[in-house]
């Protein structure tokens, strides 16, 4: 009895010792400037998913590839008839390749673009200016004129940085509301996009689709002419 109590005590002093460990050992923590709810409206509809431990980890950079899915579920690219056609022969891309159909369904529906020699360089990190052209190429480029193009980006203060060819794509973005920028209200189009800067985009996309009012019914009213 006294050799268990012994024990006891021994143990007890082995976790009080080791409590000043516990408390300074790093805690995961969404330090990208993401708002959570963004990550977690994008993971319940599945458009994009948690690694197998459970973490978002939204600082991450994404791959060509990954957008590619990511595109895919979003806006249901897979749906669209231009699907149908014959695959397309992707030397770096194999049909072994997990991302194999999401990228055949993105380069048939033209939501990105392979380079030359038809590769597409599925590792390869994205820009966020790049990013946010994809995207907007599957929400619907805004025909904004330049002049309405370069108002709308004035504002940012990093907006000449922005490549000609992703200006009236990311002027498309800006204006529905859907772009995230830094403390400096920067948009940062050369640096590679990460998860959680693609998962805030998704997030105000689905909100705006959730917050599409419903066509009303027009109540029938007895004895009286209907439009057909």
């Amino acid at each position: 009895m006294v050799m268990r109590q012994l024990s006891i005590t021994l143990s007890l002093v082995a976790l009080l010792q080791n409590l000043p460990a516990i408390a300074q050992s790093p805690v995961p923590e969404n330090t990208s400037g993401v708002p959570s709810d963004s990550i977690q409206q994008v993971t319940a509809v599945k458009w994009m998913t948690n690694f197998s431990d459970g973490k978002f980890y939204p600082e991450k950079l994404l791959s060509r590839a990954e957008l590619a899915s990511i595109m895919v579920k979003a806006f249901g690219l897979n749906k669209r008839q231009a699907v149908s056609k014959e695959n397309l022969a992707i030397p770096d891309v194999p049909r072994s390749h997990w991302a194999f159909n999401d990228i055949q369904t993105v380069l048939k529906t033209d939501i990105m673009k392979g380079y030359r020699g038809n590769e597409f360089f599925p590792n390869q990190k994205v820009t966020r200016a790049e990013a946010l052209a994809i995207f907007a190429q599957a929400y619907g480029v805004f025909q904004f004129p330049d002049e309405a193009v370069n108002e709308i980006l004035a504002s940012y203060p990093d907006e000449k940085s922005i490549p000609a060819w992703a200006r009236k794509a990311i002027a498309t973005v800006a204006t529905e509301g859907f772009l995230n920028t830094d403390a400096q209200g920067n948009i940062s189009p050369l640096k590679p996009v990460t998860r959680g800067d693609v998962a805030y985009v998704l997030s105000k996309y689905l909100q705006r689709q959730q917050q599409q009012p419903e066509t009303p019914e027009v109540p029938i009213i007895p004895n009286s002419p209907q439009t057909p």
